[in-house]
């Protein structure tokens, strides 16, 4: 198939198969989610920090402590904790099904088991995410923000450079290990030696995949909007949330403001389930193509 084809194909079966938005939409509203929640507290450290006050680890925690009822802060801790190992499992979870069921809608199967596909590859998903934890934005942030708040001195524009210097690399490998994933889940291999098959397939493939990355130009516009989106949103639910503080009591006010961000927050994931669903689709369809393919080191005598 050329590189218009899969993009074809991979809309064709984002917009059919409602399951697989399904687990897209639940996906990305966790993603988004947190994004949300980082960028609302890496804001907070930001001002505290231009102003010569930079927040600790806990101040958020000691300023609910001292503007909530003991029995608010242990439901606040609580439902954060419990979010966050939420958010941190079912992404894993959710790209395994959705890897698997696109093959199987590409091969003409029926596309069914994705409770059993996510389950089978998800420790798999999760070990492939972690090696390239450094690639992702909002974990450079955070391990930024960490080195701005407990490290004095020069020393931290060092270890900051390092930081970035390291998320460059990271994300290099990645786009080397872009087919990993689905050779886990399709071909059933190791973490290592799907990250091998793919390395090898991209360097066989390059203007292949470089000529898919021109098509997926949408994908960089929906990183834009979803920038967009999750600035907005904060601002907004926050905005909101001092609003009812005015005529209402400060529990009262959170939780319409929270209510609110949440709703935002739904609308958001409903589009990014599309954008999130095809970018999957045309990675595990490219890779089911590119393995039908001779291998380029096999020479025939």
């Amino acid at each position: 198939m050329t590189p218009r084809e899969i993009i074809a194909e991979a809309w064709a079966i984002t917009m059919r198969e409602k399951s697989l938005r399904q687990w897209g939409f639940v996906s990305s509203f966790l993603e988004t989610l947190f994004a949300t929640k980082l960028l609302l507290y890496q804001a907070w450290f930001f001002v505290s920090y231009l102003q010569g006050n930079p927040i600790g680890f806990f101040d958020d925690v000691i300023w609910l402590s001292h503007n909530v009822s003991t029995g608010w802060l242990i439901s606040i801790i609580s439902v954060f904790l419990a979010l966050l190992a939420v958010e941190w499992i079912f992404p894993n979870f959710a790209r395994g099904a959705i890897i698997g069921l696109t093959a199987k809608a590409h091969n003409k199967e029926d596309v069914r088991g994705g409770l059993v596909l996510g389950i089978y590859n998800f420790f798999p998903m999760l070990g492939i995410h972690e090696l390239f934890v450094l690639a992702g934005v909002a974990n450079a942030i955070t391990i930024i923000s960490l080195f701005l708040r407990y490290i004095d001195g020069d020393v931290k524009f060092f270890m900051i450079g390092i930081v970035i210097f390291f998320w460059v690399l990271s994300s290099i490998l990645k786009f080397l290990a872009s087919f990993a994933e689905p050779a886990v889940v399709v071909k059933r291999v190791s973490i290592f030696s799907g990250l091998g098959t793919s390395f090898k397939l991209i360097i066989s493939y390059t203007s292949h995949v470089m000529f898919l990355w021109l098509l997926l130009f949408v994908i960089s516009i929906r990183i834009a909007f979803n920038a967009i989106l999750v600035l907005l949103i904060p601002i907004i639910a926050v905005g909101i949330g001092f609003l009812f503080a005015t005529f209402l009591s400060f529990q009262l006010a959170v939780i319409l403001g929270v209510s609110v961000g949440i709703i935002l927050i739904l609308i958001a994931s409903y589009f990014f389930a599309y954008l999130h669903v095809f970018k999957e689709a045309v990675w595990t369809i490219t890779y089911c193509e590119l393995k039908k393919q001779k291998d380029l080191l096999v020479i025939e005598a």
